[in-house]
């Protein structure tokens, strides 16, 4: 079966290219020119990679690309004509798994898709391993080692976020964006404070541990060598 990739593009001569580069490469695209149809697509049948350009028409990319987050683990090639340095690292901060500025060569295009779908397959699956974390999102509920730990909302959201993609770095303004809905709480201390008690909370569980670690300059992930139950 040929892996899926949707292309969000609203240029149609560089969406045929793709599409040419993509079919004749074993690969069976999908193109819709909007970041709204994207999201419908999406809904309707997920695929295995999508390509998404920075400047369309109804939506900016990188606000596609939080709501497919709010929702998907999907890998995303952020497609833009602007090469500045900023726009590249925003993106790649928002978690993107690659970013390629036009003009861009196809036959490296799919190399690079070819590298990411190959290091997702390889990667276990969450149900492979026995997680010591268990989220209970009908009741709002996160275990530890099998204890239930009495969380806040935005403690909730932390580390639900964290938890869903062990070993990813998120940095202090995709959390914010991800958990807090209200602009007025926007502040990067907010974000530490909330760690700060998270981390207290799960060392009361496994005084050994470090489930939350920081990466300076960076943000913070959830370790991926936590042991499967406490000796």
């Amino acid at each position: 079966m040929k892996p899926s990739i949707l292309i969000v593009e609203d240029e149609p001569g560089i969406a045929d290219t793709l599409q040419y580069a993509l079919s004749t490469d074993g690969f069976e695209p999908h193109w819709v020119a909007t970041g709204e149809a994207a999201l419908a697509r999406l809904r309707e049948a997920p695929p295995a990679l999508v390509i998404l350009d920075v400047g369309l028409p109804d939506l900016n990319g990188f606000e596609v690309f939080k709501r497919i987050r709010a929702s998907s683990e999907v890998p995303v090639v952020f497609l833009t004509a602007r090469a500045d340095e900023i726009d590249r690292v925003v993106g790649l901060e928002l978690g993107a798994d690659d970013y390629v500025a036009k003009p861009f060569s196809p036959r490296e295009l799919v190399a690079r898709i070819r590298t990411i779908l190959r290091r997702a397959t390889k990667a276990a699956p969450p149900s492979a391993l026995p997680l010591p974390f268990v989220v209970d999102e009908g009741r709002r509920q996160i275990r530890f080692y099998g204890r239930p730990l009495e969380l806040s909302r935005y403690e909730y959201g932390l580390l639900k976020t964290l938890v869903e993609r062990p070993g990813h770095v998120y940095s202090r303004d995709v959390l914010l964006d991800k958990v807090w809905d209200t602009s007025s709480e926007s502040l990067d201390r907010t974000v530490d404070a909330h760690v700060k008690t998270l981390r207290a909370k799960l060392k009361a569980v496994a005084p050994g541990l470090e489930p939350i670690r920081t990466h300076r300059g960076s943000g913070y992930a959830l370790a991926e060598d936590l042991p499967a139950s406490l000796k």
